[in-house]
This record gives C-alpha cells, structure tokens and sequence, in this order.
C-alpha cells in the first residue's frame, strides 16, 4: 500500500459511512413491507454497511482477503442499488405504457461479474500488475455509467405531479454514482485508485444516506408512475454517448501516459483537457444537436415527430404573455424550429399587398408582392407548402409558377410555408436552410402546413385586437368629446343667462356681484375641462373630503337667477369623498333638469329644493322638484342611458355621466318620481371626517 493510504482518515471515513448504513437498515427493518421493491431496497441499504465496515478491517490489518471482499460487497451492493431503480422504473405488473426489457440488465450484470472475477487494486497498489486491472476498472467506471443513466430515465419518466416523491432518492443515487464514476475514472486514467479520492468515498457515501432516508419516508410502498418520452430517449441517448466518450478519452489518456515516457503525465493531461475543450464545443453545437436528434428519431420511432410535444412547445412559444420578442419573430422561430432553422421571414398582407414585416437572420426585402402576382396566387389557390429549389428546376410541377426576382436570387430560401386563415392568405414565410440535411417528406409538410395556419391565426388575432384597441380609443376619445360638449353647452347655458338678466339688472349691485361669480365659475369650470383634456377622462386627483355646504352655495349662487325657485340646506356637515367641481357638476346637473323640466305654465310655481345630510357612513344628498315628474318605464329604460333625452337640443348625456362619476367614488343614485307630482333624487356617497385629507 503507499502512502497515500492514511489508517485514521480510512476508519473515520468508512466508519461513518458503515454505521450510518446500518442504522438505517434497523429503521428498515422495523418498517419492511413484504414487497420486492422495499426489499431490494433494503438489501443494497445493508451491503453497503457491510462494505463499509469490510473498508474500515481492511485499513486496519491490511489482510488481501478483506480487500477482495470489500470489491465483492461494492459490486454487489451497487447491483442492489441499479436492481431496485430498475425495479420502479418496470413499475406495477399492471401499469399501461412502455416499460423496459431486460436487455440492460443482464449488460449491467456481465460487466459487474468481470470485476467480480478480477478485482480492482486497493489504493495507490498498480506496481506488478501490468494491464490486469485496466478492465475492471473500465467495468466499474462503466458500472457508474449505467447507474446514471438509469437515475435519469427515473427522473424523466416520472410525472412532474409525482417528482416530490422521486426527486431526493435521483439525487442520493445520482451523487453516488457521479462520484464513483470521478473515483474510477482517474483510476483508469493513471492504472491505480487515488487515495486521496477514496478517502472522500467514504464520506461521500455517508452523506447520501439523509436524502434516501427521506426518499424512504415519502414512498413507503416506492409505487408511482413513470412514463416513457421522446425527451427521454434523446436525453439518454446524449448521456450515453457523452460517457462513452469520456470512457474512451480515458482509455486514450492512459496509452498517451504509458508510451509518452518522461512526457507521458504532461501529454495525457493536455490530452485530457483538449478532448474535454472538444465535448464542450460540440455539445454546444445546435448543428450536433440537431443531427443527435434527426438520428434518434429516424432510428427509433415511427413518426419524425412527438405531436404533442412538438404542438405544446409551439403553442408555449407563440402564446407566451409579455415575451421579450413580438409575435411575429416568435412566429418565425416557432415554425423554424419544426425543421431545424434559424433563418426566417415573414410577409403580410397590407393595403399595398405582401410586405416582409419580421426577419432572422434574413436579407431585408423591400420588394411587394401585390395579391394577383404569381407567388401570393399560387400560395392562396393550392396553399401548398413550396420547395424554392425544385420550383426553379421544374415550375412546371408548380403549375409554372414563375418565382418573383427577389425569390430567385435568395440563395438560402428553402421553404415557403402559405399563412392561410379561413382559406385566405394572411401571408407567407420564407424558411432558410436547415442546420443538418432534412428529407422532405409528407409528414414534414403536413405539419408546417397545419402550423401555418396556427400562425396565421395567431396573427389575424393580433391583428384585430389592434383594430380593437384602435376603436376603443376613438370611442373613449368620442364620450370624452361628449360629455366635454355637454359641460361647454352647460356653461353656455349659464353665461346666456347672465346676458338675458343684464339688461334689468345691471346697475343693481347685488346682481354684479353674481354676475361676478358666475363669470369666475365658468372661467374655473372652463380651465378644468383643458386640463382633463390633457389628462384623460378621470379627474386628475384622487378623491377626498369635499364640504358639501361650499358646494350647495355655489350651486346657490349660479342657479338663483333663473326660473323657479331653488332652496339650498344642509344638516350639520356633511363631508364627502369626491370632487369638489365633479359634485357641483353633478348636483347641478340635477338642479338644471328639476329647472328645465317644468311645464311652461308652471315657472312661477316650479319649487327646486337641494338639502345634504350625514347618515351614519353616508352622506346623502337629495334633489327633489314638484315638476312634471317621470313615468316608472323612463326611469328603467331611458333615464340613465347615454343620448336618451326628452328636451329640445339636450344631448341626453349628463345623468349618465352623473351615474358614471358616482359608482366610480363608490355612491350610487336613486330615483323616485310620480308623473305631474314631482320627482326626487337621492345621491348617497360615502363620508368624510370634516378635516379628511386624501384617500
């Protein structure tokens, strides 16, 4: 043994792993089911606590025998280990689906059984041997691989739904043969174990044993789904590969180390990282990646394509909500994706006719194609999908189609995929050569022709929700404009008031005084309306405590001069959360109707009372008038609908504009009205505390 070996670090190290394993093989025992599963789990549980001890008696005598039983116990128990994953991935007699053949077992088993025939070296032991440990050291590093892969095909096959169960024992067994594959990796590469990863094996092993006591408390029965995948598949194709190919970089290594002489350790670890630096570019590699999977799939399946997988990432990736791209790039790479390309661009239909709108990685055509051009004819009679190649060879099979020039000198057009929605074309795409060699057969065409109709779908909503939006502008921009009118004729109203009072009243003091107000009202009323212009339809601040008595007064002071009589009171201090210039908006909005809707012969007995009062949580303001009153079908069908209105020039929009502002300050609006007796309206809004700051 050589100096590397350390008897303390050993006994701690295996003497934890071993008495950690043991432990929880008694928890086990005290719950074991009568089940294969559970039993095999338990088998592997205590080989390993008697692989560890043997570990721990052979640092302490040394003795060769308990080296060779320490190499059987290893094997055995990552047998156990790869048995039972093995064994939930068969899954119940009776589960529907796929499951695996046995073929990889009994793989597994030859392999266990040369290190079991041979032996690998106990630490820093390779002097006297020659070549005798090489394959069981490849044995045990392909052991490791075998373990992996099967952890991974767990992992994936088993529903997302259910990986709560699953996921602490992929990540226990999963580490513990990453690190034996670590371990006997650079053993093969240097012919002998390294002491100072050995030691750490120990440990290693030690620390797994909380995630599969967890493992064990989740699954008491270790009975769950699992599911064979496409994604799987490819996923363990490239893992096995992937190892295959570090296997090989390890065998390479070590001929470069033995025949290299004095430069032997340099030239393998330069070798080493080269061949990694390699694994790495090419793993990167979209072109590898879509070889890898072109291979797969024409190897192993029936159909080129997972349908349901294939139309889930495409309906993912086009109807993803505040993505980075716009739709109509992410349409480019959706489709490009189906056949291996980047390249891509999109035409669409405009008042012109057909415009390239998006590009990746695409030469910018600024050409149009008009509707009766050959292509965009062509495309929306037969809505085939178009070779670009085989049309310039032989447009006779394309019912001699003549290409556009913009087309015809496109050196990377391949594809042009019709965009069809209900049988008109929205548009085209222009697909660029794929990253690897794709035969074109029906399935391929069928299905970019379906997805482009999806597209085009797409597109069409995408289009209509902006002439949507489009219309709900001008139509928000519309009522603004009217109720905007409506306030201006308002204001008009009082100003020709004023105009017919002056000729009586002008030298009258009191009336100058008025007239005063009045004038100042509108000016106020007038510079609000521009500011909301600007702003938008809701007021510009938030609503707060408003003292409706200064609100009454000054509807007091505009409406006293006209017909009929008006009677302003309140009781006590009735604050409000609204507006102060909305409120008297609205109140004298009212008070102007009760005014207007007199019967002509009626004036001089028209009597309009306004009184506001604190009710508990509300404030209710009510208007009341004795005029003509209104009939109970009006008020249900008439009274708050936008231009409904029976005065002569009325817009008929300010008692819907009155409900509007109310509901959005959280009040609503009663009415209660007889014909020829009057009417009364009663506006409840939420109260205020007299000193009330913005809410």
């Amino acid at each position: 043994m050589s100096a590397q070996w350390h008897l303390g670090p050993a006994v701690w190290s295996f003497g934890l792993a071993s008495a950690l394993f043991a432990g929880f093989a008694v928890l086990l025992l005290l719950r074991l089911r009568r089940e294969a599963r559970s039993a095999l789990f338990l088998a592997a549980v205590l080989l390993s606590a008697l692989w560890a001890a043997c570990v721990v008696l052979f640092s302490v005598t040394g003795a060769p025998a308990l080296w060779r039983l320490a190499v059987v116990l290893d094997v055995s128990r990552l047998l156990g280990l790869m048995a039972f994953a093995f064994a939930l991935l068969r899954g119940d007699a009776a589960a529907a689906g796929p499951r695996p053949g046995w073929t990889a077992p009994i793989a597994m088993t030859a392999v266990a059984a040369t290190v079991l025939l041979i032996g690998y070296p106990a630490p820093g032991v390779s002097e006297g041997h020659g070549e005798s440990f090489l394959l069981p050291l490849a044995a045990m590093v392909a052991l490791s691989i075998f373990g992996l892969v099967l952890v991974e095909q767990l992992f994936r096959r088993t529903p997302s739904a259910q990986r709560w169960h699953v996921w602490p024992l992929c990540v226990a067994l999963g580490g513990l043969f990453s690190f034996d594959l670590i371990v006997f990796a650079d053993a093969l590469l240097f012919r002998s174990l390294d002491g100072g990863l050995w030691l750490a094996r120990g440990l290693a092993q030690a620390l797994v044993v909380p995630l599969l006591g967890v493992a064990a408390a989740r699954n008491r029965s270790w009975s769950f789904d699992v599911a064979m995948s496409r994604g799987m598949v490819l996923g363990s194709t490239a893992l096995i590969g992937a190892a295959a190919y570090l296997l090989a970089i390890a065998l390479l290594g070590y001929y470069v180390q033995l025949f290299g002489g004095a430069w032997g350790p340099t030239l393998a670890t330069a070798f080493v990282f080269a061949a990694l630096l390699a694994f790495a570019f090419v793993a990167a590699s979209r072109t590898f990646r879509s070889k890898l999977r072109v291979l797969v799939t024409k190897n192993l399946f029936a159909h080129r394509y997972d349908y349901r997988e294939e139309w889930l990432k495409f309906s993912a990736l086009m109807a993803t909500p505040g993505a980075q791209r716009p739709l109509r790039e992410r349409c480019l790479i959706a489709l490009g994706e189906l056949v291996e390309t980047s390249s891509a661009a999109l035409w669409l239909r405009t008042d012109r006719g057909f415009e390239q709108v998006a590009r990746l990685e695409q030469p910018q055509v600024t050409e149009i194609d008009g509707a009766r051009d050959d292509l965009p004819a062509f495309l929306q009679a037969t809505g085939w999908v178009l070779e670009v190649d085989q049309a310039r060879r032989d447009p006779a099979r394309y019912r001699g189609l003549q290409l556009p020039a913009w087309l015809r000198s496109h050196r990377n057009a391949w594809l042009v995929v019709p965009l069809l929605n209900a049988e008109a074309l929205v548009g085209f795409v222009l697909l660029g050569r794929p990253r690897v060699r794709l035969q074109l057969d029906w399935e391929v065409l069928d299905l970019l022709k379906t997805a482009g109709r999806q597209t085009a779908g797409y597109l069409a909503h995408e289009a209509a929700t902006e002439a949507l939006l489009e219309t709900r502008k001008f139509d928000a921009f519309n009522r603004m404009s009217a109720f905007v009118v409506h306030d201006l004729k308002n204001l008009v109203a009082q100003l020709q008031l004023l105009l017919s009072n002056a000729e009586r009243h002008h030298a009258n003091p009191r009336f100058q005084r008025d007239m005063l107000a009045t004038v100042g009202h509108v000016v106020t009323r007038i510079n609000a309306l521009l500011q909301q212009l600007r702003s938008g339809e809701t007021p510009v601040d938030r609503p707060h405590g408003v003292d409706l008595r200064n609100v009454l007064a000054r509807v007091q002071t505009v409406r006293a001069a006209g017909r009929g009589q008006l009677n302003c009171q309140c009781d006590g201090e009735p604050w409000a959360i609204g507006h102060a210039d909305r409120l008297e908006r609205v109140i004298g909005h009212l008070v102007q109707n009760a005014l207007e809707a007199a019967a002509s012969g009626r004036a001089d007995e028209l009597r309009v009372t306004v009184g506001a009062a604190r009710r508990g949580d509300a404030v209710v303001l009510e208007v009341a008038d004795n005029g003509a009153g209104m009939s109970p079908e009006f008020i249900r069908e008439r009274l708050f609908k936008p231009f409904n209105t029976t005065k002569p020039g009325g817009m008929g929009i300010g008692t819907y504009e009155s409900q509007q502002y109310i509901q959005s300050i959280g009040g609503r609006i009663e009415v209660d009205s007889t014909p020829d007796a009057g009417t009364r309206f009663r506006v409840l809004l939420r109260a205020a505390e007299p000193a009330a700051a913005t809410v």
